[in-house]
């Protein structure tokens, strides 16, 4: 079972999405966490716009990076989904046996309406879906 590792800002949307479509999806062949640079709070349009597909993040703790660390955990994967375009600063985790930078934008500055948001928050939460999906088939295809 590979163990892979999102990292994000505040671990409060796109590490959470990414967390729960590949322990959905890779069932049983990963074992995803999350966690972020800083603590933040859970984001409650990605909550929302996850439920809307099937997924109940709602009581899903925000983690610490740090924690992890201290903790000595290992990852196979570490897989950074902070917006680097955007100069977002994103977690280095030094046990990772390899690290991949998956540029998705934040939820957190979106702005505009309700309905607005919540729909920048699905188009981000369907590029991760889409992101987490290739990487199961190139996987798939190297076993």
């Amino acid at each position: 079972m590979l163990k892979v590792l999102f990292v994000c800002v505040h671990n409060a949307a796109r590490s959470q999405m990414a967390e729960a479509f590949l322990n959905r999806l890779g069932a049983g062949r990963f074992h995803a966490e999350s966690a972020g640079l800083e603590k933040g709070t859970l984001n409650p349009y990605v909550v929302r716009a996850m439920a809307e597909i099937g997924y109940d993040i709602a009581d899903n703790r925000v983690k610490s990076v740090f924690d992890f660390y201290k903790q000595a955990r290992e990852y196979d994967l570490v897989i950074k989904v902070c917006d680097a375009s955007a100069g977002q600063a994103c977690p280095v985790f030094p046990s990772a046996v390899a690290t991949f930078q998956w540029d998705f934008r934040d939820p957190a500055s979106f702005t505009g309406s309700d309905e607005e948001i919540l729909a920048q928050v699905r188009e981000v939460r369907d590029a991760i879906h889409t992101r987490i999906e290739e990487m199961l088939r190139v996987i798939q295809l190297q076993a």
